[in-house]
């Protein structure tokens, strides 16, 4: 498919999401969003893409929200904001519950909404010169649809900080709080990028999208009977695949996997 708001390029098991709005720092509008829902389904649904890192063209990854549509918000109807916000947080839901293993490839400004998409994908790598915020209370309003992922990223103690502030996170903070897995050199980012992509491309595909599963229902919930039960069953069903069979089978045989040697 083509998009009016993104560029798609593929290559060897990888899909790379380009926002493709410069001019306006790739901020979110209603178009934007729509592409990115229906691009991250799409791409979820082809066995030919292995991983997939979200980026932005121009100066910034994704600067929020796109003030002429904060705008038309302001003037809409509270019935029309709440459809608008239930389409933006589908997207971001769409994006971080792909089975996929997802990348946000972070330059420049990474502002509300952007640093949503920057927690909503499983790992971020950010270029040093990369800026964080949630900064949606300067202009009256709160970081809500981002909010699971933000929180999930930084934790609850750091949001109540950041949530009021709106402060400024340069790439070394974010990546001591979490955020960003790593900050590197802006010259540093793509090789970086394709650093971990290589290493993601090593991992069988079903089981990675078990992995995040797993994460999913595992992540701060107590050690009880439920939850120990719930793993052990995981791991059994998974070991009797073709996927695992293989897994073993090449390492037994000091072989790529399958899946390795398509890539």
């Amino acid at each position: 498919m083509s998009y009016e708001t993104l560029e798609i390029a593929r290559e060897a098991g990888v899909a790379t999401i380009w926002m493709n709005r410069p001019d306006v720092h790739n901020a979110f509008n209603a178009q934007l969003i729509a592409d990115l829902t229906t691009a991250c389904i799409e791409l979820d649904a082809d066995d030919a893409v292995r991983a997939v890192v979200l980026a932005g063209r121009g100066k910034s990854f994704s600067a929020g929200a796109d003030l002429n549509w904060m705008k038309a918000a302001g003037e809409a109807s509270e019935a029309e904001n709440f459809a608008d916000a239930m389409k933006l947080a589908g997207m971001l839901r769409t994006l971080a519950e792909m089975k996929k293993p997802t990348i946000a490839r972070v330059h420049g400004a990474a502002l509300g909404g952007g640093m949503g998409l920057a927690s909503a994908c499983d790992i971020c790598i950010a270029g040093d010169k990369a800026v964080f915020a949630t900064s949606e209370v300067k202009f009256g309003i709160i970081p809500s649809a981002i909010s699971p992922y933000v929180i999930r990223a930084i934790g609850e103690r750091q949001a109540y900080r950041y949530f009021q502030t709106a402060e400024r996170i340069n790439a070394t903070r974010a990546a001591t709080l979490g955020l960003a897995h790593e900050a590197v050199a802006t010259e540093e980012l793509d090789a970086k990028v394709s650093e971990v992509v290589e290493a993601l491309l090593q991992g069988g595909p079903k089981s990675q999208a078990a992995a995040k599963d797993l994460i999913r229902a595992v992540a701060n919930r107590p050690v009880s009977d439920a939850v120990v039960e719930d793993t052990a069953r995981r791991i059994a069903s998974l070991r009797v695949t073709p996927e695992a069979k293989e897994g073993l089978a090449a390492f037994l045989d000091k072989r790529p996997a399958v899946w390795i040697a398509q890539g």
